[in-house]
């Protein structure tokens, strides 16, 4: 947890493949600074990796679904605790997890995922909240964050009925 007024609107901070580091705290704080009530689930139980060897460890190992119960927990908890609405963001692993636990919990309104898309982690054609998603244009990791499956992803969820779905493709930018 990092700040905010207890019936402010909450967001979950989900880390990268890396683990909670400070990258993710200081997204996390960022957003404290702007009045939001802030969490962070460790998704990875206080491990962290430190190269991409020991990160692509960890993120192989993790449950998926397990990582997204646990995510749809702590919205119930922000929401049972006074916050009137509850967003997620996330950033690589930590977007398509952010996606993931948008479709499953009925306590987060919103999602944002940063470069990152596992599209069997839910059902595009059932997820009708808000999602706003942002990808690199010279993001190379086909089928998960490059720029094909943000649009990809924002054609089935379009296509599906989603009126709040937008992905945004940045110029010049990689992963």
């Amino acid at each position: 947890y990092v700040g905010g007024e207890a019936d402010a609107p909450s967001i979950i901070v989900i880390q990268e493949w890396w683990g909670v580091d400070r990258g993710t705290m200081k997204k996390a704080l960022r957003l404290a600074q702007h009045g939001y009530r802030v969490l962070v689930p460790d998704i990875y139980k206080g491990k962290k990796g430190i190269n991409a060897e020991e990160a692509s460890h960890l993120m192989g190992e993790l449950d998926f679904q397990k990582a997204i119960e646990e995510i749809s927990i702590a919205a119930q908890y922000l929401r049972k605790t006074g916050s009137p609405r509850v967003g997620v963001v996330g950033f690589c692993m930590g977007g398509a997890l952010a996606l993931g636990a948008l479709a499953a919990s009925d306590d987060i309104v919103a999602g944002a995922p940063f470069y990152g898309v596992n599209l069997g982690l839910f059902d595009t054609k059932t997820l009708k909240k808000p999602v706003q998603g942002h990808f690199g244009a010279l993001d190379a990791m086909e089928g998960f964050s490059d720029p094909a499956t943000g649009k990809k992803l924002e054609q089935e969820l379009t296509d599906a009925g989603n009126k709040r779905a937008k992905v945004f493709i940045y110029e010049g930018v990689g992963h």
